[in-house]
């Protein structure tokens, strides 16, 4: 038998979900414009107008993981074999050089390829913080995996509760939770 363990609200969170992708992007425009910018947005599939409210443009830092694990394996595949070759030398006729770049292209490239990806998958993985055993209980709603759009809005003030919680319902917020047992006190 399970035991059900009570997990209190995050002290300092509002949680609101959202129906319609438009309502969301209105409720983080005005959120922004207020300046409140901590805050974690969750949707049951990714939408690039979230990305581009968010971030305003600028492109992923996962590229950059993409570029160092290019660089590392290209570099790295070609120097395994040239070095493999001179520590094993062979008789060369003709004055060919020992380490010649044409042999060693393809393993350069499929070292490159192959780097670049496990690269690529490391930055995804800890740009999404992955696995996420660890998020505060607002966001661990399972609606927001199946067809609803959250908004949470962290690190707030008691006085800063109500203008967030204004500023999500004029936006088309569904539901709105959060700051309660602040607001009683």
């Amino acid at each position: 038998m399970s035991e059900i363990i009570y997990v209190p609200p995050t002290p300092g969170a509002v949680k609101s979900v959202f129906a319609n992708l438009d309502c969301l992007i209105e409720a983080i425009h005005q959120l922004k414009k207020a300046g409140f910018t901590n805050f974690i947005v969750t949707s049951p599939l990714p939408r690039h107008e979230i990305e581009e409210q968010i971030y305003e443009g600028r492109p992923s830092p996962v590229r950059w993981f993409t570029l160092f694990g290019a660089l590392f394996g290209g570099t790295g595949g070609f120097s395994v074999s040239a070095l493999s070759h001179v520590n094993w030398p062979m008789i060369i006729p003709a004055g060919k050089p020992l380490v010649s770049v044409p042999a060693f292209i393809v393993l350069t490239f499929e070292a490159t390829i192959l780097f670049g990806c496990f690269f690529t998958l490391l930055g995804l993985l800890l740009n999404c913080r992955l696995p996420a055993n660890d998020l505060q209980i607002e966001v661990q709603d399972p609606r927001f995996s199946d067809d609803m759009f959250g908004l949470v809005v962290n690190g707030l003030a008691k006085a800063d509760a109500g203008k967030v919680k204004r500023i999500l319902g004029e936006a088309g917020a569904d539901e709105i939770s959060g700051m309660e047992e602040l607001s009683h006190g």
